[in-house]
């Protein structure tokens, strides 16, 4: 990560100071027993967590500071409900609610116009998994959101990608040395399909295994990853990885 320097109250956020998960357990026990100093120490101790984050919407049209400062206040909220009996990482907590924080701006400040039932969805959804990690210092799995809300995953995948700033295709998304890789060069020139192949295609797909079927609709329709569709399955990612080449070995065999 390329650095950059954003000074909130005096802090060189350049120089950060990183707590080992033993001093991390001390001071929340120190902090949960009354310790303000503690809580300071924490969110301190935090900070590079916030700007690993933020760093990641370096080249969004909202200014650093602002984004450095939302995510704090995510961070502050993660401190102040944090429990030790979760039994996970405080990072692992954190996480969720400082991208919550962090992505409510970005949708604020968002250039597209998005339908309002989609933001309502959205907004339903963060809201649900804010109040899951604070009951469960873990964050819901698609399935706990679909069932709690009533959604299908393809909707929570549209709501949720609806609160990311669109990025420009001269946005640099790789940088080495004099290389650089923008967005526009990785953007397939997608031409139109002849109709005789989409019909190959229906029948095709008619006409491999159902799990074959149901990996390749969650991957290329719904928009899942591998780790997604493993835990929806109870398998393995290893195994959803095979199910989805032979899946697609075995339509192309049709289609010829």
């Amino acid at each position: 990560m390329s650095k950059f320097k954003v000074d909130i109250n005096g802090i060189d956020t350049n120089n950060l100071e990183v707590l080992s998960n033993d001093e991390m357990i001390e001071l929340f026990k120190k902090y949960q027993e009354g310790d303000k100093e503690a809580k300071n120490a924490i969110v301190k101790g935090n900070l590079k967590l916030v700007l690993s984050i933020v760093s990641k919407y370096r080249y969004k049209n909202i200014d650093m500071n602002d984004l450095f400062q939302v995510g704090c206040v995510g961070l502050i909220k993660a401190v102040d409900n944090f429990d030790l009996s979760f039994g996970v990482m405080f990072s692992t907590y954190a996480v969720p609610l400082i991208l919550g924080e962090v992505k409510r701006l970005i949708r604020t400040n968002t250039s597209l116009r998005i339908a309002r039932s989609i933001r309502d969805t959205a907004y339903n959804i963060m809201k649900f998994k804010e109040e899951y990690m604070l009951l469960y210092g873990i964050e819901p799995t698609l399935n706990e959101i679909c069932k709690a809300l009533n959604i299908s995953e393809y909707d929570i995948k549209m709501a949720l990608s609806s609160l990311d700033e669109p990025s420009s295709i001269d946005e640099p998304i790789y940088e080495s040395g004099d290389n650089t890789i923008y967005l526009i060069d990785q953007i397939a020139d997608k031409k139109s399909i002849p109709k005789e192949d989409l019909i190959a295609l229906k029948e095709a797909l008619k006409k491999i295994k159902e799990r074959e079927r149901e990996v390749l609709i969650d991957r290329y329709i719904i928009g899942s990853t591998q780790n997604e569709i493993a835990e929806k399955l109870s398998i393995s990612q290893a195994q959803v990885s095979r199910i989805e080449k032979n899946a697609i070995k075995n339509v192309k065999k049709l289609m010829e």
